[in-house]
């Protein structure tokens, strides 16, 4: 299937700043529609939901057509997408709500591997109610994750569906298996994977997964997917006078319907990149994202082809996403990211939320430089990320 990637670009108004940008991971640009459709449904009529006026059914219209889109994405019910702010937030709340029917010699399992934000939440609610930690590990020298050794006291199992520092993709559905043997849940932070994959949570074994739309050209907010019946057994702390249907329940305050409506139109602008001839939504997202998947591994490819020596790669795990995780032996990648800056390439360095990962990497640099891909970056801004790195070796 053919990948246009100038008539992708020609919808993202920030490309024309001329910068090439590979970061990403941090946060994609945005296509003109997504902005169109903040603004449309924020300049209304707009109120709260309802069915009385206009302005209420629009309301209640956004959040429909929002859980219908994510649903269609994840490969999940419409009726277990919940909105929230951020996925940090939403695994905080989730890990408070998890925990109340947790007992000391109870156990959850976390990763090295993960963003900070699937590994604290976890951690500091284990602490709270007397439970055990139990980490999985990775080689620093492949970014492979090991393999868990699970009891019958294990209650939840917290990982990566890909690592936004290494790209890692773990086996997550094996990993799943195990832990669903022994009655335990699964949590899979899947906000770098939801960028770079065509997700199905349930052949992903994720009792549980979460991701963030600003990751894949949406607005910045996060999303939950689980099954209703499972989030029927979550009771959450919550105001008396709000709804005690799910998803509602999570989804605390009056929500944001704008951003919502911008979190469908970049599920929309998704599935229309390269859709074939596929009719459903679904379908059409599941061939578009597998061109963008092959667009990216190509220009990856390019990347660490094209590397001089004196930059070592770390990202190296058998299954990956396009992200490339840098070092300059005797060089600060600081210095790197600047000089990269001067020369209009966008690559940051630090350790990006990965804490545990990146103190397990055991670098001399106290961060690192990384690179992503994303659908609107071709072959020109791959060209100026390499001669600016191979340029700061030698220089």
């Amino acid at each position: 299937m053919t990948f246009d990637v100038t008539a992708v670009r020609s919808h993202f108004p920030s490309l024309d700043s001329g910068t090439a940008h590979f970061d990403s991971p941090a946060g994609t640009q945005t296509p003109r529609q997504v902005g169109e459709a903040i603004a449309a449904t924020l300049t209304g009529p707009l109120s709260n939901r309802g069915t009385g006026s206009p302005s209420e059914s629009n309301a209640d219209a956004v959040v429909r057509a929002f859980r219908e889109a994510y649903a269609d994405l994840l490969g999940a019910p419409a009726g277990g997408i919940v909105y929230g702010r951020s996925a940090t937030q939403l695994i905080y709340d989730f890990s408070r709500a998890l925990a109340k029917d947790w007992q000391p010699g109870d156990e959850v399992v976390v990763t090295r591997l993960d963003h900070d934000s699937n590994v604290r939440p976890w951690v500091q609610a284990a602490e709270q109610k007397g439970v055990t930690v139990r980490w999985l590990d990775f080689d620093p020298a492949t970014g492979e994750l090991e393999e868990p050794d699970l009891g019958p006291r294990t209650r939840l199992v917290a990982i990566t569906g890909a690592s936004n520092l290494l790209g890692t993709k773990p086996p997550v559905r094996r990993i799943a298996d195990a832990a669903h043997a022994v009655g335990a849940l699964v949590f899979v932070d899947g906000v770098h994977l939801a960028a770079h994959s065509f997700v199905d949570v349930g052949e992903l074994g994720a009792d549980f997964f979460v991701c963030s739309p600003y990751k894949f050209l949406g607005p910045h907010c996060g999303v939950l997917a689980a099954a209703p019946e499972l989030l029927e057994t979550v009771r959450n702390d919550k105001l008396v006078p709000s709804s005690d249907a799910v998803p509602e329940r999570f989804e605390l305050g009056t929500l944001p319907y704008e951003i919502m409506a911008g979190a469908t139109a970049a599920v929309d602008f998704l599935a229309g990149i390269a859709p074939g001839g596929a009719t459903t939504r679904r379908e059409r997202l599941r061939a578009s994202l597998h061109a963008v998947d092959e667009h990216e591994l190509r220009l990856r490819t390019r990347l660490e082809d094209g590397f001089a020596d004196g930059v070592v790669l770390h990202s190296r795990a058998a299954d990956r996403t396009p992200t490339l995780l840098l070092t300059f032996p005797g060089r600060r990648t600081k210095d790197a990211y600047a000089f990269l800056v001067e020369r209009g390439v966008l690559a940051p360095a630090g350790s990006f939320y990965a804490y545990e990962g990146f103190r397990r990497l055991g670098l001399d640099d106290e961060n690192a430089l990384r690179l992503g891909l994303a659908p609107y970056v071709d072959d020109s801004d791959v060209d100026r990320a390499l001669d600016a790195i191979n340029a700061f070796v030698v220089s």
